[in-house]
């Protein structure tokens, strides 16, 4: 059989499966159409992105650790990774780890074990398989429970779940960018939140700090993403967007909640980028070794006012640039001895990821949060956006 062949195979294979039974379609997919397997694992990424969960009914001790593991490397990297193993019929093995992405975003991870004499003979195919594994759950996600029930250690909070599933994901990637995004606490988070939109011209970026905590700022966060959203879908600019959901969130909650919002515009073409800054997120540049704040006129957060007009500001990507969006959980966290995270750690600890992939970026950050806050838990919700400009 044609090796080209073996993909597509595997391919309409779980497809055709039941949402939730794309990881045994896989696995027998597997079996049937490549030589030499003798296991097969489908892993999934938890909350916290600090584990991998095996999709099967295995107990929580068979979690791998993201850091530290060859299949955690593979995540990480974003790249197959091969290590020698033990055959269970007692011969020499090879165990495969390949990523398991959707459209950017970072899923799990697929590790085969090959009795094959030269792996190398399955990775490329497996790379392959794994990019149309990632593809083929997302599809699944939403029409089953099951691969939100691996991901979860512990149970969510009703305001994390709430902020989770207004997610358009954790990452993404086109021609021009890269980007990825994280809250924290992950399994308590409560009014902050991230939204992207690719299109054909324009990428939009937003960061929104919900006012209140728990149920209440989801709620207010979720109405807040909802109008924005329709705003954009409506074809309306950034401008629109601001002022719709603004009016929206005051008629519901008359100014005494509201949304610290940032709202970006990035053109494809140029990377020129159009701004509405409606609060407290802070957006940092990077461009080499150089951090700098984007400086810009602080507008009313939405819903304070229901006829507040906001105006668009504007800053220039050039190839290799990259832009941290942080919410005021991360830039205002402060330390034991009083001193603000922002104001101290946060340009220094950017300018440490330089060389990290985007995905990265935002889960360094929070670890540098968490560090100094040595050891006590956040104060506010955190949110991290980073997006890397080609």
């Amino acid at each position: 059989m044609s090796l080209s062949h073996r993909p597509a195979l595997v391919e309409r294979t779980i497809r055709a499966a039941p949402a939730h039974s794309v990881p045994e379609a896989l696995e027998k997919a597997l079996r049937e159409h490549l030589p030499g397997v003798l296991d097969v694992r489908l892993m999934l990424a938890d909350y916290h992105l600090s584990v991998l969960l095996l999709t099967g009914d295995e107990p929580e001790d068979t979690a791998l650790r993201i850091h530290g593991t060859p299949a955690g490397q593979a995540f990480i990297s974003r790249r197959p990774v091969v290590v020698e193993a033990d055959d269970p019929a007692g011969g020499p093995a090879w165990q495969i780890f390949t990523p398991v992405s959707a459209r950017g975003e970072r899923l799990g991870v697929l590790g085969v074990l090959t009795a094959l004499p030269d792996p190398d003979e399955l990775v490329e195919e497996l790379v392959e398989i794994s990019e149309l594994t990632g593809t083929a759950l997302k599809v699944a996600w939403n029409h089953t429970d099951r691969y939100e029930r691996v991901r979860r250690r512990r149970r969510l909070t009703l305001a994390a779940e709430l902020q989770w599933q207004l997610l358009p994901g954790q990452g993404c990637a086109g021609d021009e960018f890269s980007l990825a995004g994280h809250l924290e606490p992950a399994y308590s988070i409560g009014g902050d939140n991230f939204d992207w939109c690719t299109e054909r011209d324009y990428l939009t970026l937003t960061v929104t700090n919900g006012f209140g905590t728990g149920i209440q700022a989801a709620l207010l966060t979720s109405l807040t993403v909802g109008a924005l959203r329709n705003a954009r879908r409506s074809g309306g600019d950034v401008v629109e967007q601001a002022c719709l959901a603004g009016e929206i969130v005051n008629a519901r909650y008359r100014g005494v909640e509201f949304t610290e919002t940032v709202i970006m515009r990035i053109s494809r073409a140029d990377g020129l980028v159009s701004v509405v800054d409606a609060g407290s997120p802070r957006i940092l540049h990077m461009r080499g070794a150089k951090v700098t704040p984007v400086v810009l006129e602080a507008q009313m957060p939405l819903g304070m006012f229901g006829d507040t007009e906001y105006k668009v500001q504007q800053f220039q990507l050039e190839p290799g640039d990259r832009v941290v969006v942080v919410s005021d959980g991360v830039f205002s966290a402060t330390s034991s001895a009083g001193d603000d995270f922002g104001t101290s750690l946060l340009e220094n600890q950017i300018r440490r990821t330089r060389l990290q992939d985007t995905a990265e970026v935002p889960l360094s950050i929070i670890a540098s949060l968490i560090d100094h806050r040595e050891g006590r838990g956040l104060e506010d919700d955190a949110v991290v956006l980073c997006l890397d400009w080609y």
